[in-house]
């Protein structure tokens, strides 16, 4: 297998890794120890360590090596307010012109939210909390908005601080405020899914923060 298929494998599993919170917040990532555990060479491990940097999902040592990166409380705050600025901004553009095909998919994945849910799949319920927000974004038509926000690494840092221990009632809330933007945009009240949208950004940030 060529170097840079198994560096692809290498940071798929180093990514999957982070993102599931398996390992706590500056954690050192061993070359040696990961090329032994996943069977490829340090070579791969180097690289998919310098992918996950570009992804802002580890940081470089003081001397050598690479750790997971800590979220920092203003992290969250700058997070927070970027994502308001393009999502607001995206639902502005999309809500005199969305289809109802386009509606139907939103709905979709408040279904299948919800759905994750009732089961108690949380990691497959955060993915779809991610994509109802990607879609807003990609629903605005605008290229250039959806690749700022996709290069901003919101939707992985969505991934990274996903809540899943914290009972029902916050994933019930977050189903109706979903659901209660989507009906907004329906009937064109856009300050009424202005108000819901906000209202979502503050609640998980304000949780997030309680649960430092």
């Amino acid at each position: 297998m060529k170097i840079d298929s198994l560096a692809s494998k290498a940071f798929i599993e180093i990514r999957k890794t982070i993102l599931s919170k398996q390992l706590p917040a500056n954690t050192r990532l061993k070359e040696d120890e990961w090329a032994k555990k996943l069977g490829v060479s340090r070579m791969a491990i180097r690289e998919a360590l310098t992918r996950l940097l570009g992804e802002d999902l580890v940081m470089p040592g003081e001397r050598s090596g690479y750790y997971i990166k800590p979220i920092l409380t203003s992290e969250i705050q700058d997070i927070r307010e970027l994502r308001e600025i393009l999502e607001i901004g995206a639902i502005r553009i999309s809500c005199t012109k969305m289809s109802e095909e386009q509606f139907e998919t939103l709905e979709k994945i408040c279904d299948d939210f919800a759905d994750m849910v009732h089961k108690g799949y949380f990691n497959g319920a955060l993915e779809a909390d991610m994509k109802f927000h990607e879609m807003l974004v990609e629903y605005s038509g605008n290229t250039k908005l959806l690749r700022v926000y996709k290069s901003s690494h919101i939707p992985l840092f969505h991934q990274k601080l996903g809540i899943s221990t914290i009972g029902h009632g916050y994933y019930d809330q977050t189903d109706a405020e979903h659901r209660q933007i989507v009906k907004a945009l329906r009937e064109g009240n856009l300050e009424l899914a202005e108000q819901t949208m906000v209202t979502h950004f503050n609640r998980h940030e304000n949780l997030t923060f309680d649960m430092d």
